[in-house]
């Protein structure tokens, strides 16, 4: 982990695809925490214009550009979640362009300790950019109701999308504060104040 006292406390926030990272961002930021979520810094890198848009084009064919001249992120997510080299292929692309942009945005926000929200982040080189991993945990069975609702058109392919993602046991080895996030907002919201006091006297220490 990386504790530099001359840095707010970086909390990397993860968890499963729709076991609520969003809902639980969203909570801090309402308490005034700095939020920075690769999920909206990777739709950034690829809007019209940007270089990633064009090597993606390259890499996996014209047919993942919709009429607007936009990525089909739904197009896109069959595609990857059903060959592993293709999302390999992919990450190459995003993921340098997405770290060096949350670096940045990190860099910029201050505050007492941040959030950097990171789906991936067993995976990703950005882990050794936090001083904390917060896993944001609920049920497979949740998860793929949500995912039903959401992103998901069948249950098959719900579970494929589960199955290309780390497994929830090895988020939670990583993890040095779990949030239960399996439906009851009013629970959720009360660990999350109970972790932004902690998070906060950390914080303060640091700096002692």
């Amino acid at each position: 982990m990386n504790h530099r006292r001359d840095k707010p406390l970086r909390i990397g926030l993860t968890g499963g695809i729709a076991s609520g990272k969003t809902t639980v961002a969203d909570m801090f930021a309402e308490l005034g925490v700095p939020v920075i979520d690769t999920d909206v810094i990777a739709r950034e890198v690829v809007q019209p214009g940007q270089p990633a848009l064009e090597k993606i084009r390259l890499e996996f064919g014209a047919e993942i550009i919709d009429a607007d001249g936009m990525l089909d992120r739904a197009a896109m997510r069959k595609i990857v979640f059903a060959d592993d080299d293709a999302r390999r292929r992919l990450e190459a692309i995003l993921h340098p362009r997405i770290r060096e942009a949350t670096v940045c945005q990190a860099e910029g926000a201050g505050g007492d300790y941040q959030l950097i929200v990171v789906p991936l982040l067993l995976e990703s080189p950005t882990r050794a950019f936090v001083d904390r991993v917060l896993v944001v945990d609920c049920s497979e069975e949740v998860q793929v109701a949500r995912l039903l609702m959401r992103d998901a058109e069948t249950q098959e392919q719900a579970q494929r999308i589960l199955a290309a993602q780390a497994g929830r046991a090895d988020r939670l080895a990583i993890a040095d504060d779990v949030i239960s996030n399996n439906g009851d907002l009013q629970e959720t919201r009360a660990q999350v104040r109970s972790l932004h006091h902690d998070y906060r006297r950390q914080a303060a220490e640091r700096v002692k």
